[in-house]
């Protein structure tokens, strides 16, 4: 797949200010809340405008009356594209914790540039908001203990997710063959009860599951090896209890 790289902040910033005159003072002459949105004003300076969050416009102290230079515009078109970025990246990672991978994909969905992406994913990296390390060894907790997958199909959930391979393989290490095992055996042992037919349909079918699922065929030979011997178990048990 191609991804189409968006232009580059310089570029950004001669569209916005295009119309704008140089080498001359623009002063404010109005400023004014945008109807659809709590954060973003429209900054007049006469005949030309441009539209500002409202942490830049505080920082910059656009107010009316004040004046800038076309080059002074300039840099603040680029910081608020940055707080848009970053103001975006914060809503996207509101429901639930996302890679720096996901969150640099979903600020390409809203055209920022490439430039900037790097910057806010670095500033939410150091703010802990994105942690991929800790992201990786959550997600295969969770996987293998209550979705009952297996290392295999964890893998390759991170890979998608763009998390890093040796951040996957610290992630996978950290899960003991015998927790994979309990889980393994746990999603066996509920698929292998549920199958009508003899022993050598219920260990097909339990291990094709098995599989589909993620284990390894060592994984799923174990598990098969102790559904059969507490299938026998049981049967002994009726011999025992319920003789002819």
């Amino acid at each position: 797949m191609v991804i189409q790289l968006n232009e580059e902040p310089e570029e950004q910033d001669e569209q916005v200010l295009a119309d704008f005159p140089d080498n001359e003072q623009l002063v404010i002459t109005k400023v004014e809340r945008l109807k659809k949105s709590d954060h973003r004003y429209i900054i007049h300076f006469g005949s030309y405008n441009m539209t500002v969050h409202e942490d830049v416009m505080i920082k910059y102290r656009m107010i009316s009356g004040n004046s800038f230079m076309k080059e002074e515009l300039t840099e603040i078109v680029v910081a608020d594209e940055r707080q848009r970025a970053y103001v975006e990246g914060l809503r996207y990672l509101e429901r639930k914790p996302r890679t720096a991978h996901e969150i640099t994909r979903r600020l390409r969905e809203k055209e920022i540039g490439e430039t900037i992406i790097a910057e806010v994913v670095q500033r939410l990296q150091q703010e802990r908001f994105i942690d991929d390390p800790l992201y990786a060894q959550q997600w295969a907790e969770q996987r293998i203990m209550n979705q009952r997958k297996g290392k295999m199909w964890i893998r390759q959930e991170l890979r998608e997710k763009g998390i890093d391979k040796a951040l996957i393989t610290e992630a996978l290490e950290n899960i003991t063959p015998e927790q994979e095992l309990e889980s393994a055996l746990q999603t066996g042992r509920k698929k292998w009860n549920l199958i009508r037919g003899d022993v050598n349909d219920k260990r097909r079918k339990t291990g094709a599951f098995l599989m589909r699922r993620g284990y390894t065929g060592e994984m799923v030979r174990q598990v098969l090896n102790i559904l059969r011997e507490e299938e026998d178990f049981d049967g002994e048990d009726e011999e025992l209890y319920y003789p002819d």
